[in-house]
């Protein structure tokens, strides 16, 4: 055997160590309370918190041990609400149907959020009287949807020249809808075309 060399035998495994000092692991230190939620039991790490318990009465402030046993007494948790106090304040409360409530108003809210989109109606300065109500139908449909409505009116040859037909349609189209949009941009010329921007009330 080398001088200075030294071979451990540990779980099985041969460890050299050639001269070197041994290399100390430090203490696993403890599991970090939960991310997605609030400490509560044994993760709560102050020896005194304010305690609430599972009626709402306002108890003052106890022993964390004494609240948890409380808490345990009950059938419930302990379960920190206000950690940024002095002392923190912890509720008994049935944890399980709490974070199962919380996840379900979570749910509903990203439910009800909606990305607001702009849709595109393309219209021509002669539309006939069906086609119209056909793209009426369905800004109407995109207005109670939430989203917003580019209306594009494109002016081919000649109709260059009879600008004042497509001012009174896009007229006609803000006079139709307004009780359910209001315009945003109002229209403007780019290059053979007027662009017009609705959105719902």
């Amino acid at each position: 055997m080398l001088a200075g060399k030294r071979i451990f035998l540990q779980n099985n495994r041969f460890l050299h160590n050639f001269g070197e000092p041994p290399i100390r692991r430090p203490n696993r230190a403890p599991a970090p309370a939960s991310k997605d939620g609030p400490r509560i039991n044994d993760d709560i790490r102050n020896a005194q918190i304010q305690l609430i318990d599972q009626t709402g009465e306002n108890k003052g402030t106890v022993e964390t041990v004494v609240a948890i046993r409380l808490a345990q007494e009950a059938g419930m948790d302990l379960v920190e609400i206000s950690p940024n106090t002095s002392p923190p304040v912890c509720k008994i409360m049935d944890y399980g149907k709490y974070k199962y409530s919380a996840q379900k108003k979570a749910a509903e809210a990203r439910k009800r959020q909606k990305t607001v989109e702009i849709k595109e109606i393309k219209l021509r300065p002669m539309i006939d009287d069906h086609d119209y109500d056909v793209k009426m139908r369905a800004m109407q449909r995109f207005f109670e949807e939430g989203d917003k409505v580019k209306i594009t009116l494109r002016y081919r040859g000649r109709e260059m020249a009879h600008q004042e037909i497509g001012t009174k349609l896009l007229d006609k189209i803000k006079s139709d809808v307004a009780e359910l949009a209001k315009v945003e941009q109002d229209a403007k010329f780019e290059g053979r075309q007027v662009v017009m921007v609705l959105a719902p009330r």
